[in-house]
């Protein structure tokens, strides 16, 4: 066992430059893709820990003035995100129109909540830009990664090739090169394949939060609702 682990670091040293080059930049792929999937892992739960947190605040306080003061304190979840963005929208709605109730309520009745939806949407947009970032990284590195190290193969078999044309028709001799050439495919999917099964996990975690937050978002537009016509 140590002397084929001794032959196989042997015939990656005395690999050609373009396949060191391709099984270096195959590690470091590696190496930024389990970065990103524990990176990314603990921050999705933290988003599901707080956006629990905040919810639990939401649905315990009497109103919507007593939720913002009291989330200053959470830390930032995609539902503070959605809350601050659209109550923030409901405040200056009601600052423009008198700072009545009354003037709110006529406000909404002449025009209705779009204000305060697009409001939302974007708190919802900012939430989702932090949800999303690094996957692109992911999926890049997960649909790259296998042609990356096809090219390390295919330069592999050229030299193993090259040598059976100088003469050198022997097993010993072709050997090296095609296991450098297999040694860079198994790499590239090493890279490839966690890269790509979490790419598909985080999306599925992601998609599951977007619809919570849909549904909080009609949820906050049914109480502003309900406490405008009070």
């Amino acid at each position: 066992m140590g002397s084929q682990e001794l032959n196989m670091i042997k015939i990656l040293w005395h690999a050609g430059i373009v396949v060191k080059f391709v099984l270096l930049l195959l590690m470091a792929a590696s190496v930024i893709s389990w970065a990103i999937i524990l990176k990314k892992r603990k921050a999705l739960k933290s988003v599901i820990k707080n956006n629990l947190n905040f919810y639990n605040l939401y649905s315990s306080t009497g109103s919507f003035s007593e939720v913002l003061e009291k989330c200053s304190n959470l830390p930032e979840s995609p539902f503070k995100t959605m809350f601050v963005e659209g109550y923030g929208e409901l405040r200056r709605i009601k600052s423009e129109n008198g700072k009545s109730v009354e003037g709110l309520r006529d406000f909404l009745d002449r025009h209705g909540l779009i204000n305060v939806e697009r409001a939302l949407k974007k708190g919802a947009m900012m939430a989702k830009v932090e949800l999303d970032q690094f996957l692109s990284v992911l999926a890049s590195i997960g649909s790259v990664s296998p042609f990356v190290g096809l090219l390390g193969t295919v330069w592999g078999i050229i030299n193993a090739f090259t040598g059976i044309a100088k003469g050198g028709g022997s097993i010993e001799q072709v050997a090296p090169g095609i296991a450098e050439a297999l040694i860079a495919t198994a790499i590239g999917l090493f890279a490839a394949i966690p890269a790509v099964w979490f790419f598909n996990f985080f999306s599925n975690r992601i998609s599951k939060v977007e619809s919570e937050m849909e549904c909080f978002g009609q949820e906050l537009l049914n109480n502003v609702e309900r406490t405008i016509n009070k």
